[in-house]
């Protein structure tokens, strides 16, 4: 599984606001789904066993009930709850400490404080560093994608979960500000040494835009944080008035539904963006009108397009927007709604699942492409767009 310093879910339950869940992201849950194989097997016997079919509501009841025992009895309450999330079945249920969701909430903001670094478990347990901020701590002090981490203030990380590893980076446990210094330990190759670093305020952009030739725009959405289709938005409007759009959403995994019902209505004039489900009460979400219809506009996808970015393609295609190239999405078509915990932890457990216009599931087969494409996705979009502005 993999993580960055950065993601970790939101610090208070907004009530009142429409779809504040998050459909969580791999930098995010599949980090935590990591973690809960770890502690599924630690830990001894079970309190009891999670119901068979038993109802969302009931499951949320469950693993409060396991949090406030464990605190009662002087046990880690986040462990118990883990631990009951696990015997759930709930595929894509996580918790999180109070310090993690404070972080996430940071990072839906699109700021951070860390060292700018992503970091995954190998399947022998070590922890390799996959990508590396520019203009990062990180980045300053040489760090590169492929340095093994061995250990984050003296404290082995090897065979730990990301979301411990992460936490460490981030100095969670001391509401470490900016500032504040982590010492690593690295290895590269042969070599091992340390590092020294100074934790800073990052700020994020989850939409970037470039222009290639022949009147193309590319307009990139990394992740859906606070103010993306606003972004989207903005970059659509200032774009060439004979501009053909490719919106870029390989590995973009996921985030606020409402920045992807905002994406979606800048390319749509209304209508249905996506139906789902809430604990079995259905409900829609619906575009503004009024987005931009004309433009030639195909959307790109890969693996590492999942959740929110998935509802944002399977309305694009079904009502007919875009032409979607790439390779099959991750299939995370499920809702995750956050609930506290005794302690201040939040778990987020599955309420229910969403389907595209046209009634399609997501969760656990994805979306398939119009137009296959691995290997030169964005020439084939192009190629495509060619014939779209005939």
């Amino acid at each position: 599984m993999s993580g960055q310093d950065t993601f970790c879910p939101p610090r208070r339950i907004r009530r009142g606001v429409a779809l504040t869940f998050v459909f969580a992201s791999v930098l995010a849950t599949g980090a935590a789904t990591g973690s809960f194989g770890a502690s599924g097997e630690q830990g001894g016997q079970d309190r009891e066993s999670a119901a068979s079919g038993a109802t969302p509501e009931g499951h949320r009841e469950y693993v409060a009930k396991a949090a406030a025992e464990a605190m009662a009895d002087g046990e880690s309450p986040v462990e118990a709850a883990e631990r009951a999330v696990s015997r759930s079945g709930d595929r894509w249920g996580a918790v999180y400490s109070e310090g993690e969701y404070e972080e996430f909430e940071e990072a839906l903001d699109g700021a951070y404080t860390g060292v700018g670094l992503w970091a995954r478990r190998e399947t022998d347990g070590r922890i390799e560093v996959t990508r590396v901020r520019d203009g990062s701590p990180a980045a300053d002090a040489g760090i590169r994608k492929g340095d093994r981490l061995r250990s984050v203030d003296g404290e082995d990380v090897d065979g730990r979960p990301v979301t411990e590893v992460l936490s460490l980076l981030r100095g969670d446990a001391e509401a470490a500000s900016a500032g504040t210094t982590v010492s690593l330990g690295l290895e590269r190759g042969t070599r091992a040494w340390s590092e020294t670093l100074r934790r800073a305020r990052l700020s994020t952009d989850p939409v970037t835009v470039r222009r290639l030739t022949h009147g193309v725009t590319v307009i990139k959405v990394a992740a859906f944080t606070r103010g993306s289709g606003d972004r989207v938005r903005t970059a659509l409007g200032q774009a060439p008035g004979d501009a053909r759009i490719v919106l870029d959403l390989r590995g973009n995994s996921g985030g606020l539904v409402t920045e992807a019902v905002t994406t979606a209505s800048a390319f749509l004039d209304g209508g249905l963006v996506a139906t789902y489900d809430v604990n079995g009460a259905q409900r829609a979400l619906h575009a503004d009108p009024g987005g931009d219809t004309t433009r030639p506009l195909v959307a790109l996808v890969d693996g590492g397009t999942m959740s929110a970015a998935e509802l944002l393609t399977g309305a694009l295609q079904d009502r007919g927007r875009a032409v979607v190239v790439g390779s099959r999405t991750f299939g995370k078509g499920s809702v995750q709604m956050p609930s506290r915990l005794p302690d201040g932890s939040v778990a987020e457990l599955t309420v229910g699942h969403y389907r595209t216009p046209s009634g399609r599931g997501v969760d656990g087969q994805g979306l398939t492409p119009d137009l296959e494409a691995d290997e030169g996705a964005l020439q084939r979009a192009e190629t495509v767009l060619s014939g779209l502005g005939q």
